[in-house]
């Protein structure tokens, strides 16, 4: 750190140690700046009677047994919602004295989404982002496509040159990991392209392009929250054995729909190999029930409580015997302390 300019001070305290700067309060851009910023506001909400999720440290509650209100927070944005109209509109000057915060109405545009209010619900999407993206890389007017990929089309780490400039790909790769909060429809493939950042080549770039022509079709696509007062979960679960061609790990994927409404989905490459299709599925049931419960206790703590198990569906029969019979023998010892969790 530089000495002011018009400062003068010595090199050294009376008793001849280094001085240092002592920071009396945290300055926008040092690394535990957003641990200060967090803990104060969390402070001030705590203060008016809203409670932190223990399952998601950014959501913020106030449930009474004739009202909820729902705060969530991502750095010095603030989404708010609730039936309480005079709580909420009690709150906002309460912020406003703390924080000097400006609201900006009704939500239409939230860290990159896009909420328009429909007759069966809300609709979130990304067009804005999407059109930005065909822009950037030039494929506004180019032929599109009905189908991300071709599943059959492998891509390998190794294969031809590297293009010129890899960050561009890299950038390309990484807005379209961004738009998979709305297109769900991408998730598998961005999985597909994310596992070559570190070496991308010329025919990771042509998938990524053909992503973009399938992008063309329809850029307007988002998710409907529909309003019908069903909260109950459905999931669905695979996986494909030995699908990744240079390691032969498997990549799974699961789907979670609460009341017809997709609420949570991934796809990912298994970091083990697994010697079987049995093994592959059952390796993502567990992944999908890990979720299930961290979601049923997020529902939990926004008013929800879900009694009723939840369904899974999944297309594998070993996976299913396994799951119902935990009789352990030489191939299905390992699952136990792998796959079983309290």
């Amino acid at each position: 750190m530089k000495v002011p300019l018009g400062l003068s001070v010595s090199g050294s305290s009376p008793d001849g140690s280094p001085l240092v700067c002592r920071l009396r309060k945290s300055l926008y851009g040092l690394k535990h700046a957003s641990r200060q910023w967090f803990a104060k506001l969390s402070t001030a909400l705590l203060s008016k009677g809203y409670q932190s999720s223990l399952n998601d440290y950014s959501l913020f509650t106030k449930i009474s047994a004739t009202s909820t209100v729902i705060l969530a927070v991502y750095v010095d944005d603030i989404l708010l919602a609730g039936d309480d109209t005079e709580e909420m509109g009690s709150l906002k000057p309460f912020l406003d004295a703390q924080f000097k915060i400006k609201d900006l109405g009704n939500v239409h545009y939230f860290l990159g989404l896009e909420v328009s209010s429909v007759a069966e619900g809300y609709i979130v999407k990304q067009h804005k982002f999407a059109k930005e993206l065909l822009d950037e890389f030039n494929c506004s007017d180019c032929t599109h496509v009905v189908t991300p990929l071709d599943l059959n089309y492998k891509l390998t780490p190794i294969s031809r040159e590297m293009p010129p400039d890899p960050s561009l790909s890299r950038r390309l790769v990484g807005k379209l990991n961004f738009l998979q909060h709305t297109r769900l429809d991408l998730s598998f493939f961005v999985q597909h392209l994310s596992q070559f950042l570190n070496a991308l080549r010329y025919p990771h770039m042509h998938v990524a392009l053909h992503v973009l022509r399938y992008l063309h079709n329809d850029p307007t696509k988002g998710i409907l929250f529909n309003i019908f007062v069903d909260f109950s979960l459905t999931t669905y679960s695979d996986s494909d054995w030995a699908t990744c061609y240079s390691s032969r790990k498997s990549v799974t994927g699961f789907f979670v729909t609460l009341g017809g409404s997709p609420v949570c989905w991934k796809s990912k490459k298994l970091p083990t190999v697994s010697q079987s299709s049995a093994e592959a599925e059952y390796r993502v049931l567990w992944k999908t029930v890990a979720k299930l419960t961290w979601l049923v206790r997020l529902l939990g703590d926004l008013g929800v409580y879900v009694s009723q198990p939840v369904p899974i569906y999944y297309d594998n029969q070993a996976a299913l015997c396994i799951a119902k019979n935990l009789v352990e023998h030489e191939r299905t010892k390992h699952i136990e302390f792998d796959c079983h969790f309290c």
